[in-house]
C-alpha cells in the first residue's frame, strides 16, 4: 500500500494542474439494458413518424386526381359537385375553423378553472375522485355527446342564442338573416344545427382533454417558488397568479392547441347536431353549417371514383391542418418553462 501512494500522486498531479484549462469529460459506458432500452425509444419515434408519413402519403396519392383537375380553386370554391367539375372546400374549410373556435371559447375558461381547482384549491380526499370524474368524462363516445346535443342542448340553447342575436346581432358572426329580435314566435328554427350550437357540443368533449394536460402542468410548480410568494404575503390567489399561471403557461397553451386539433377533426357528434350547407356561413347562430369531416361522412357511401378522390383531398387539407396546429403547439410548449421542465 506504501509503494503504490506515490504512483496515485504521481496519477492526480497533471488532473490537478490542468483542471483548470481543461474540464473533466465524463464518458458514459451504457450497458446492454440501456442500449436496448434506448433502441425501443427511437424504434418507437421512427414508427410514429413513419406511420404519419404513410397516412399523408396515402391520402396526397388518392387525392392526386382531384386536386390536379381543381388547382388552387379547390380551397377557394365552396360548391361541392365534383362529378361536375365544381368542386372546394372553402364553405367546409370555414365551418371547421369556426365550430373549433366556438370549442375552444368554450372549453379553455372551463378546464383552466377545473383544473385550478383541483391542482390548487380541493381538498385531497376528494382530488382523486374530480381526476376520477375527468378522465371518464373524456372516454365518454362522440356519439354520446351527439345524441345529448341534439336531443337535450339544442332546445336548451335556442333563448340563449336568440338573446344574443337580439342584443349583440350588430355584430357580424351574431347576427341571424331572417330573425326579427322584437318577435317573441320567431320559428326557433333559425337557431337550431347551428354552428354555436355544435361548437359547444365540441367545446364540452375537448374540455376534459384540456383540464388534465393543465391540472398536470399546474402541478408541476416549483414549491420553493409557490413558499416564496406566501412568504412575501401574497394570498393563494396571488400566488396563482404570479407562479402558477406563468409556470403552466406552455401547458395551457399546448392543452388548447392539442384540444383545438381535435375539435377540427370531430365527425359524429358535429355529423349529428348540424345541417348540411355548401355556402360560407360566418354566422354562428344562425341554422346551417359543414364541415370536412361531416362533408367526408355524408359523401363518403355515394361517392364516384372522381368524387371519392376529392373527399381525400378534403381529407389531406385536414390532415396538414391539424398537422400544423400541433407543430405549433410543441413550438411553443418547448419555449415555455413547463416544456424545458419536462424536457429536463
Amino acid at each position: 500500500m506504501k509503494k503504490r501512494q506515490p504512483q496515485l500522486a504521481a496519477a492526480r498531479l497533471p488532473a490537478a494542474q490542468s483542471g483548470a484549462d481543461a474540464p473533466r469529460r465524463l464518458y458514459a459506458d451504457p450497458s446492454l439494458p440501456d442500449r436496448a432500452f434506448r433502441a425501443v425509444l427511437r424504434s418507437g419515434g421512427g414508427l410514429v413518424l413513419a406511420v404519419m408519413l404513410l397516412v399523408g402519403g396515402f391520402l396526397l396519392y388518392r387525392a392526386w386526381l382531384a386536386l390536379d383537375r381543381a388547382g388552387w380553386s379547390f380551397l377557394a370554391t365552396a360548391d361541392w359537385a365534383p362529378d361536375a367539375g365544381r368542386f372546394g372546400i372553402a364553405a367546409v374549410l370555414v365551418g371547421t375553423v369556426l365550430i373549433a373556435s366556438v370549442a375552444v371559447c368554450v372549453a379553455v375558461p372551463l378546464a383552466t378553472g377545473a383544473a385550478l381547482y383541483i391542482s390548487e384549491y380541493a381538498p385531497v380526499r376528494l382530488r382523486q375522485t374530480l381526476i376520477s370524474v375527468v378522465d371518464l368524462m373524456a372516454a365518454v363516445p362522440s356519439v354520446v355527446y351527439g345524441l345529448w346535443g341534439v336531443f337535450f342542448l339544442q332546445d336548451k340553447v335556442v333563448p340563449t342564442a336568440r338573446w344574443i342575436s337580439a342584443y349583440l346581432g350588430w355584430i357580424p358572426p351574431f347576427d341571424v338573416q331572417g330573425a326579427d329580435p322584437d318577435d317573441p314566435l320567431a320559428p326557433a328554427s333559425l337557431y337550431t344545427s347551428s354552428t354555436f350550437i355544435a361548437g359547444l357540443v365540441v367545446g364540452m368533449m375537448i374540455a376534459p382533454i384540456v383540464c388534465s394536460i393543465m391540472r398536470e402542468v399546474f402541478s408541476q410548480a416549483p414549491a420553493g417558488e409557490r413558499e416564496g410568494a406566501y412568504a412575501l404575503g401574497a394570498t393563494r390567489w396571488g400566488m396563482i397568479r404570479s407562479v402558477v399561471l406563468p409556470f403552466g403557461k406552455g401547458g395551457m397553451i399546448g392543452g388548447t392547441m392539442l384540444g383545438l386539433g381535435r375539435a377540427l377533426g370531430e365527425t359524429i357528434a358535429v355529423f349529428m347536431i348540424i345541417s348540411l350547407t355548401f355556402d360560407i356561413q360566418w354566422h354562428v347562430l344562425q341554422s346551417g353549417t359543414s364541415s370536412v369531416s361531416s362533408l367526408i361522412a355524408l359523401r363518403y357511401g355515394e361517392a364516384s371514383e372522381f368524387g371519392m378522390s376529392a373527399l381525400m383531398a378534403a381529407g389531406f387539407a385536414l390532415f396538414v391542418m391539424t398537422l400544423i396546429v400541433n407543430f405549433a403547439a410543441s413550438s411553443i410548449v418547448a419555449r415555455s418553462r413547463s416544456g424545458a421542465t419536462s424536457d429536463a
